[in-house]
């Protein structure tokens, strides 16, 4: 279509780098499921887009197996590892730290999930051998693939970088150049040769606790860091909306959904009554997150309707009532595939902030997240950084079904903070105003404060609705008539992809032409 929409006969993928997606496309064509496509087109990215996401990074992931039984509850992934066993925060608060440290310091870096993710999902969900599905990565990393121009951009960050040299050029990398990762290449062959030992107990496992210099243990690299869990849902505009429990703030999207299905949201998105009630929908969910949020929070009490009928209510329609939400690019990267069985599978994977950590783990050439940057400084605080603790997350994949259980739409983006607020946007499109995927994911989109981690931390001036380019001009006018401080000169907002499946089995999606090399594809 010529909104951007793909029809797909045997299923889709839709990621934010081509190579990618045809890696995942491959996979479904060999008649593999579903999960099987999104871990090979998660372990390309990996290799090909490691300014996003990474094997030194954390995954959460949503599945519908159509007979999988739960009356078509999706199963949730969480794949997150944990400070070090040395994690001091009295030390960190000793030197003067009010907030976690984000780059060029250890301890920012928490154990990484992404592989322990891989090898659940494939164990439960996965039909092909697990050396088929990363062997594309693999010859990528051996063999070479051009620089995309995003990465090429982001190259320019980590000029000088120890360990970085993949990508280090005289006059820096340019689009198109071959970049080859022959350390990573050997990572992926060892988890191929064996399994989680090669990667957690070889050398990567290795070299982390070395770099930690006592702040990791052995223990604390090879224990297990996935666990599968209830989802945390909702209903709203006729559908379940689901997404992953905490430390994910992905609660955030059944929460907003819920009070925004349940206010008078125009039939044109272009009127700006439109983004005004979605607006107060997210802060009146979210305004409160550093709050509550924390890996023992109960997902499921925070959207539950009880809690979020006052804020509803407290919401009018003609001005701002919400408290502020006063906000670095983030560095994450999402991606959905669907099979022509039905499953669904919504995975989301990240460095947390750019590169991470601007850490190397030496000769792996695999860089470190640093997602501790969740955790807070605060004494007394439940997500205060401590040994062995996993921070909250802004990572938050979401999936749909229809009222009789079955699949209807896995989305998601990158984007910080604003993940939530962009997978609200895509659900009241699809949901509420029919718009086809393409046209969905395309269109102009705000989000509050700046972006990145400080939306509900940051500095009051901040307090602002920040609108993409080419968003409706009678949003900026009509929100400031409301009483929203507006920024009309954001940047793009995050890289979302939607795939819809209609009762017929239909499969329709998009991939966001922001990401400027994504694909949708399909068999």
């Amino acid at each position: 279509m010529a909104d951007g929409t793909v029809t797909g006969e045997r299923g889709l993928v839709c990621s934010v780098d081509a190579l990618a997606t045809a890696a995942g496309v491959a996979v479904l064509d060999a008649s593999g499921t579903a999960a099987d496509a999104a871990i090979a087109t998660n372990a390309v990215l990996a290799v090909t887009a490691q300014h996003l996401c990474g094997l030194g990074g954390d995954l959460f992931a949503l599945v519908h197996a159509p007979d999988a039984g739960g009356n078509g509850e999706p199963q949730a992934l969480v794949a997150v590892g944990a400070a070090g066993s040395g994690a001091d925060p009295d030390r960190l608060r000793a030197e003067g730290h009010r907030t976690m440290p984000r780059r060029g310091d250890i301890r920012t870096v928490t154990v990484p999930g992404c592989v322990d993710g891989w090898l659940a999902l494939h164990e439960r969900f996965g039909r092909l051998p697990l050396g088929e599905l990363l062997e594309p990565a693999r010859r990528y990393a051996a063999g070479g693939f051009p620089a995309s121009p995003p990465l090429a951009a982001a190259a320019t960050r980590i000029a000088g970088l120890p360990g970085a040299g993949d990508y280090h050029r005289p006059g820096g990398l340019h689009p198109g150049e071959v970049v080859t990762r022959p350390l990573v290449g050997d990572a992926l062959r060892a988890i191929t040769s064996h399994g989680r030992d090669g990667f957690y107990g070889g050398a990567f496992g290795e070299g982390l606790v070395a770099l930690g210099h006592g702040l990791f243990s052995s223990d604390d690299v090879t224990r297990p860091h996935a666990r599968w869990d209830r989802p945390v849902g909702t209903t709203a505009w006729g559908h379940q909306v689901w997404t992953t429990p905490p430390p994910s703030q992905g609660y955030l999207i059944p929460a907003a959904a819920w009070i925004a299905d349940r206010l008078p949201l125009p039939d044109d998105p272009d009127d700006p009554a439109w983004p005004h009630l979605l607006v107060e929908a997210a802060r009146w969910a979210g305004h409160d997150r550093p709050t509550v949020l924390h890996e023992h929070a109960d997902g499921s009490d925070l959207s539950a309707p009880a809690r979020l009928a006052p804020r509803q209510a407290a919401i009018d329609h003609h001005r701002r009532t919400a408290p502020p939400s006063p906000a670095a690019a983030g560095g994450t990267t999402y991606l959905c595939a669907v099979d022509r069985a039905g499953m669904g599978v919504s995975l989301i994977n990240s460095n947390a902030a750019g590169w991470g950590a601007n850490l190397v783990v030496p000769g792996t050439g695999i860089f470190l997240q640093n997602r501790g940057l969740g955790f807070c400084l605060e004494p007394g605080h439940p997500a205060e950084y401590g040994p062995g603790r996993r921070p909250p997350h802004t990572l938050a994949p979401a999936l749909v079904t229809d009222a009789a259980g079955r699949l209807r739409a896995t989305l998601g983006t990158m984007g910080g903070d604003s993940q939530p607020q962009i997978v609200l946007q895509l659900l009241a499109r699809l949901l509420r105003n029919g718009q086809s995927p393409g046209r969905a994911v395309g269109a102009a989109r705000w989000f509050l404060g700046t972006g990145g981690f400080d939306t509900w931390t940051g500095d009051a001036t901040e307090d602002v609705v920040s609108l993409e380019s080419g968003a409706p001009t009678a949003w900026a006018t009509g929100l400031r008539q409301r009483g929203h401080a507006v920024r009309t000169d954001a940047p793009p907002a995050g890289h979302a992809h939607a795939i819809l499946r209609a009762s017929d089995g239909t499969v329709t999606g998009a991939a966001d032409r922001r990401a400027v090399v994504g694909r949708a594809a399909g068999p």
